[in-house]
């Protein structure tokens, strides 16, 4: 059982909530790091880890803002220890055909999905190498691979995550560091009950298993890429999508 600080943004989120979950059952002090801002939300996550005590604990953060992720960052090593594994779950979708698209919704998709990686990375990046150990995992999307429609931005900004998950992999991959990206297929979550629900059964008929994912089947692989057992594993996408597409 490990005693590592693991971050996990979009922490109170569905995805982010199990993912937090799975990692204090492994033994992290978990940080779910989110908007302060969603108090609903945050009360019912609240519920949702009472089993867990003081293990997972919730701290604000904007992860499209780089001065406040060194912030937050900073306050969390001051009360916790150094973050040794950083989990980016944190995502948000603006979905409309590109011919329809307004700068704005590419801006916004761009600035969360994929800067706020490398605000949270940038913040951490150096510390994990000096300790000589360190866990990422970068939250990507099967839209990444395949494409979707009405997604530009947001298959734009899933793909380019998984090409900063291989830079950076190569940058610290001698100093213990594992970069790692995990790509989930469609999963019983808020993003994905949002869409129509004659869309969704297409979607749905058209994933081999024949079902919707559930967030803690992602969580699980989450847990694994944080191990202290998987350091020969870097730079690796992993897909976790029923099936829906597959390569090698």
């Amino acid at each position: 059982m490990s005693e590592r600080v693991a971050l996990v943004t979009g922490g109170i989120g569905g995805l982010g909530t199990e993912i937090c979950k799975f990692l204090a059952r492994s033994g992290r002090r978990v940080i779910a790091a989110d908007l302060g801002s969603r108090a609903e939300r945050l009360a019912e996550f609240h519920g949702e880890i009472a089993e867990f005590a003081d293990r997972i604990v919730f701290e604000p953060i904007n992860v499209g803002d780089f001065d406040d992720c060194s912030s937050a960052i900073k306050r969390v090593e001051t009360q916790y220890g150094p973050v040794e594994i950083l989990v980016n779950a944190a995502g948000i979708t603006r979905d409309t055909t590109l011919r329809k698209m307004s700068p704005q919704q590419w801006a916004d998709v761009l600035h969360i999905n994929l800067d706020g990686v490398f605000n949270t990375c940038r913040n951490v990046i150096e510390g994990m190498s000096e300790r000589g150990f360190g866990r990422i995992v970068n939250i990507s999307s099967v839209n990444g691979q395949t494409g979707q429609f009405g997604q530009t931005n947001y298959s734009a900004a899933k793909a380019g995550m998984h090409g900063l998950t291989m830079a950076l992999a190569r940058e610290v991959a001698r100093k213990g560091v594992t970069v790692n990206s995990v790509s989930p297929g469609y999963c019983n979550t808020a993003m994905v009950a949002a869409i129509p629900e004659n869309v969704r059964n297409q979607i749905v008929a058209g994933i081999p298993v024949g079902r919707l994912g559930e967030p803690s089947e992602i969580a699980r692989v989450v847990d694994f890429l944080c191990a202290e057992e998987s350091g020969f594993i870097t730079g690796a996408n992993i897909p976790v999508n029923g099936g829906y597409f597959m390569d090698f």
